[in-house]
């Protein structure tokens, strides 16, 4: 009799960079673990969040640096520009920072169009205005014609977190209520049909927004924010996973309190994605005790960024390994594990 072993087609391991490396699921994670993290180690990238926060004399700031290749660079309700400014503006607020001051760094190709750049850097001006931070210095690289895809751009961040405020995954309690702003699934599926050219009736415009000030009146009502996430590449599913796995807690989430909007559901379904797993730019989740869900509640859909907000799930106890698990609105059960890496790539 022949001996055979049981092995997985997919490699775990590989000797080149892939593009699911990039897609904020299993394999993003194993570059970051095995790669990236033991070079650079030190006790700030320990903290293992989109944020440094560390102390200055007596202030205590945050600082945040993210990059943008999304394609295509224009679609329904933003762009490349928006986009950059809003995801590190959102990076600041999940530490609780008010954000101060932005960078830019453009990689531009030969051959983008002034026009489209200038269209561009007004968005992000505007944006930026609109958040009340300054975008105050910045840097521009131009690449050969076919060696950059038009343009990305870098931002990064700086912010002022007060000295009272304190979140992080190991602050997630047994017990404390998980909330959602927003509805999901509305980014992926915006820059997805975006890219294909698919048409449907009802036009589904991206959620990016910035989630600063919504954050900053969660704080002034002096509510006990225990820890927040933005719930960007891999979505929902992906960031609970992340947030469950380094707090070494349970998750319970109910799926027919999750919102989302109709076409956006129709359109996952009909082109095969898992809205759970489909990226947001305008959608976070909180932690706080059970006593403050209300009034957490009450200030979230009290602004135009938070009016459908829901308590989705209740951390349930200890598992020294995370787990999320999610109740199906058929009642049944299923835990939510990462993807290899994006349904969708080159999404922010």
């Amino acid at each position: 009799m022949t001996d055979f072993k049981l092995s997985c087609p997919t490699p775990l391991h590989y000797e080149q960079i892939v593009l699911a490396h990039g897609g904020g699921g299993r394999l993003m994670q194993q570059l970051l673990d095995s790669t990236v993290q033991p070079i650079f180690k030190n006790p700030l990238l320990e903290q293992k969040t989109d944020c440094a926060v560390f102390q200055m004399g007596e202030q205590k700031l945050a600082f945040t640096t993210d990059s943008y290749v999304i394609n295509p660079v224009f679609f329904a309700g933003g762009d490349i520009g928006k986009l950059a400014v809003c995801g590190t503006l959102n990076d600041l607020a999940m530490s609780g920072a008010k954000p101060l001051y932005l960078s830019c760094g453009l990689i531009l190709e030969e051959g983008f169009a002034i026009s489209d750049l200038k269209r561009i850097l007004e968005s992000m001006q505007k944006t930026a205005q609109n958040s009340g931070v300054s975008i105050v210095t910045g840097d521009t690289k131009v690449v050969d014609k076919g060696k950059g895809d038009g343009i990305y751009i870098n931002t990064s961040g700086v912010g002022l977190v007060s000295p009272t405020v304190q979140i992080s995954p190991q602050r997630i309690q047994i017990g404390d209520s998980i909330i959602i702003n927003s509805d999901i699934a509305r980014h992926g599926m915006a820059i997805m049909l975006a890219r294909e050219g698919v048409a449907f009736e009802s036009q589904i415009e991206s959620d990016c927004a910035d989630l600063s000030g919504l954050v900053q009146e969660l704080i002034a009502a002096k509510i006990d924010l225990h820890c927040l996430r933005d719930l960007t590449r891999g979505g929902l599913a992906s960031g609970l996973w992340e947030l469950a796995t380094t707090a070494k807690q349970r998750f319970h989430i109910q799926e027919a309190k999750i919102p989302i909007h109709e076409n956006v559901n129709s359109a996952c379904e009909i082109l095969g994605f898992d809205s759970l797993y489909v990226a947001n730019e305008g959608c976070f989740v909180v932690f706080v005790a059970e006593e403050d869900t209300e009034k957490t509640l009450l200030i979230l859909r009290a602004n135009s960024l938070g009016f459908q907000a829901q308590k989705i799930g209740t951390v349930t106890n200890v598992d020294k390994n995370g787990a999320v698990v999610l109740e199906t609105i058929m009642r049944t059960e299923r835990q939510l594990m990462l993807l290899s890496g994006e349904q969708l790539p080159r999404i922010c």
